[in-house]
């Protein structure tokens, strides 16, 4: 779907992805994924390497992981074994050495006390991602929390967002994906939605003007610049 949207975007609802635009999970996923790795006597992998394959999702970063590959399938047998190794290790470091990025705590505080509906919509499943959220203080920050487990499907699909929409009575008209890849883009645009990118997420090394979106910001403190309360 191909819609033409113009800043500043009046919304009454912003939608935010978590790794890689509000938090950088990257050194307790890699950690995570590097024990994992051990228990099942594999190689491991450096963190730039983990970092770009972050973005689609456990099940998706579990796979990549075994293989080496960004679309590789593992025996499955190998596959039933290291979910629950990957879940041990990152349930028990989940915020251990993740931080939020600059501006995201004072953003989000500014935001709902402008009168903006916040939404997190992200990949990973709610196990991590509540614990999270709370672990480093913006938890309460969102009125609706949808992890990658909530709904049948995720992003890139376009249904969390659709059902971001429907929870707060607004259109995708009205509405914005804040994120870091081409799944926030992707998902943003089956749903009608203007998306806006940071340049500092998780995106496998492509530069998110290459996704086309509205705007591009390069901390998540110029977001205001480019929205208005809809009324």
């Amino acid at each position: 779907m191909s819609q033409r949207f113009e800043c500043p975007l009046s919304v009454k609802l912003v939608i935010m992805d978590l790794d890689g635009t509000l938090v950088d999970t990257a050194p307790d996923i890699a950690a995570s994924i590097n024990g994992m790795l051990a228990d099942l006597r594999l190689p491991t992998y450096d963190r730039a390497t983990i970092t770009d394959w972050v973005g689609s999702g456990a099940s998706r970063l579990i796979k990549r992981a075994l293989t080496g590959q960004v679309d590789g399938e593992p025996d499955s047998a190998l596959y039933e074994r290291a979910g629950p190794l990957f879940r041990r290790h990152y349930g028990a470091r989940v915020s251990q050495e993740s931080t939020l990025y600059p501006g995201v705590a004072a953003t989000l505080e500014a935001l709902c006390i402008s009168g903006f509906e916040l939404a997190c919509i992200t990949n990973k499943p709610e196990a991590f991602t509540v614990p999270l959220l709370k672990d480093l203080g913006i938890h309460d920050h969102f009125r609706l929390l949808l992890s990658g487990d909530t709904l049948p499907r995720g992003k890139p699909d376009p249904l969390p967002l659709r059902h971001a929409c429907k929870y707060f009575g607004t259109s995708p008209n009205y509405s914005v994906m804040v994120g870091d890849s081409v799944n926030d883009t992707q998902a943003a645009r089956a749903a009608g939605m203007p998306v806006i990118c940071v340049t500092y997420g998780y995106n496998r090394g492509v530069d998110v003007r290459e996704l086309a979106p509205v705007a591009v910001i390069d901390e998540l403190s110029e977001l205001p610049n480019y929205i208005r309360l809809y009324q």
